[in-house]
């Protein structure tokens, strides 16, 4: 029998067979338990009308739509383009539920917060707590902000406590050059600018703090923001991955406090931001004005990709004077 490198060549043809067969079951089972996300919201571009376009990655369905949801609201308003994407699937998210079912309903849950701040929603079909900053996800996001034409970025900040927002952030950080370099992912057509590239704000202090680069009111859009947010019941009600049957439990009187609770700590959320980052206000609005603001959302700029001058910045964030 012929033999290659000491292997005969029924044996090498039996493992290769056998490979197959491996990777087809790892495959399968990869989109068995995954949500895909509806095609509608994969495959819809913003037209070509001069209008800002913004593509915002969190990596779960819930963490796009609280970092910025505030903010995506406000451009959405003005006729501008945003995208929400969340990077996982969100199906370890949840103390009761895991797998198919828990991505669905996840999945749900974010195409309703994005109908109701006027969004697009997309959510990958990569299994929560398992994404990697590979060659392949780089591509993945790479083709995402091209394909939006985006002209702002916005995701994590590199230093975080979850390892998916860590290697979420690394993959658009790796993107930051890449979607300007014609030969690579040459299936979609690069970008002759590279866009701007933000992130959300966060508490962590090592290796650094983060900086509020941009702070903007949304005391304008707080209730139907609230109102939206409040829609993901399996992460801000129900707890996530660390809550418990009782915290929402179904008895009526309880789910109503519940609820109350709920929306109070988010709008506090928002409120400590305010607070916190007055200064970058002031900036924006003034000082008379930005005593006012009541709920912000603040943003640090990366230094990779485009470096916006205090003009552009007010460009792209068309919202400073309309604080009364």
């Amino acid at each position: 029998m012929q033999t290659r490198n000491g292997f005969s060549i029924l044996a090498l043809a039996a493992a290769a067979a056998l490979g197959l067969a491996a990777g087809l079951l790892v495959n399968s089972f990869h989109h068995a338990s995954a949500a895909p996300a509806p095609a509608s919201a994969a495959q819809a571009q913003p037209p070509a009308d001069g209008k800002l376009r913004i593509i915002v990655f969190g990596a779960h369905p819930d963490d796009a739509e609280y970092g910025a949801g505030g903010v995506a609201m406000k451009w959405a308003r003005l006729g501008h383009h945003v995208k929400l994407v969340s990077t996982t699937n969100g199906d370890i998210g949840h103390w009761g539920m895991a797998g198919g079912p828990l991505a669905q309903r996840r999945t749900k849950e974010v195409l309703e917060v994005g109908r109701r701040l006027g969004v697009t929603t997309e959510v990958l079909d990569i299994h929560d707590g398992e994404i990697m900053p590979t060659l392949e996800n780089r591509r993945i996001i790479t083709r995402l902000i091209r394909q939006w034409n985006a002209d702002v970025v916005v995701t994590h900040r590199p230093n975080d406590y979850h390892p998916d927002h860590r290697y979420t952030s690394i993959l658009v950080q790796d993107s930051a050059y890449m979607v300007t370099v014609p030969f690579f992912c040459p299936d979609v057509p690069h970008l002759r600018r590279n866009p701007v590239f933000l992130y959300t704000s966060d508490r962590f202090q090592r290796p650094t703090p983060f900086r509020a680069d941009i702070a903007v009111a949304i005391d304008d859009v707080i209730e139907p923001t609230l109102d939206a947010l409040l829609v993901m019941e399996s992460q801000i009600h129900e707890g996530g991955a660390n809550g418990n049957p009782n915290l929402y439990p179904s008895d009526p009187a309880a789910r109503a406090k519940r609820q109350k609770q709920v929306r109070e700590n988010l709008a506090n959320r928002y409120a400590r931001a305010a607070d916190q980052y007055r200064a970058t206000l002031a900036k924006f609005y003034g000082e008379e004005q930005a005593k006012k603001i009541r709920y912000a959302q603040a943003f640090e700029i990366c230094e990779y990709g485009s470096q916006p001058s205090q003009e552009e910045i007010r460009r792209l964030f068309p919202f400073f004077g309309d604080q009364k």
